[in-house]
Parts: C-alpha cells; structure tokens; sequence
C-alpha cells in the first residue's frame, strides 16, 4: 500500500428491531454489495459491544490509494447501495478514515 492507502470505516444503528431478520439481511447484503467492488480491501462486519458508545455496528474496509477510495465512492454498486438500502435503513452513522 502506498503512503495515501485509507481506512475507511462507518459506525451505525439501524431501523430494524434487534436481531430481526431484516438487520441480519442489511449487514449481509452490505458485505456482498461493497465486496464485490474490485478496490475495497479487507471488509469487515462488527458489531459494537461496548458501553462507551451506542452505536451498534460497523463496516470497515481499506483501499490502496485516495484514488481507490475514490473510486469507491462514485462506483455505481455503492451508490446504488447508498441510495436503495442506507438511507431508507440507517437511522444514524458516523464516518471515519483513516490515512493508514
């Protein structure tokens, strides 16, 4: 990885009951969506466990360069994703990256 490669990572709460079906099939269906991106890097799915925050999952993925992530953020299957599932699904989130 070069020098500008970046973490990027969203912690989030959804509209879904907790352990519901449709909150299993979001967190699924985001993993298989961002994966099949040829530039997302190690994607993980977390769930949040401690009592600092009250945010209860995460994705984190990692890109080689700025221009991966960037990338990233104008393919058509994030934005789709954006557009069809997070903003109809997430109740709140907040975004971080990191410059690795």
């Amino acid at each position: 990885m070069d020098k500008n490669a970046i973490v990027h990572s969203v912690i989030f709460n959804l509209k879904h009951p907790k352990g519901s079906e449709a909150e299993s099939r979001f967190l699924e269906d985001g993993r298989t969506t961002l994966t099949s991106i040829p530039v997302v890097k190690k994607f993980n799915v977390y769930r949040q466990v401690s009592p600092k925050n009250d945010y209860a999952f995460g994705f984190s993925m990692e890109f080689s360069s700025s221009a991966d992530y960037e990338a990233y953020n104008a393919h058509p299957l994030h934005e789709q994703f954006v557009k069809e599932r997070w903003i109809i699904e997430v109740e709140r989130f907040l975004e971080i990256d990191y410059q690795i």
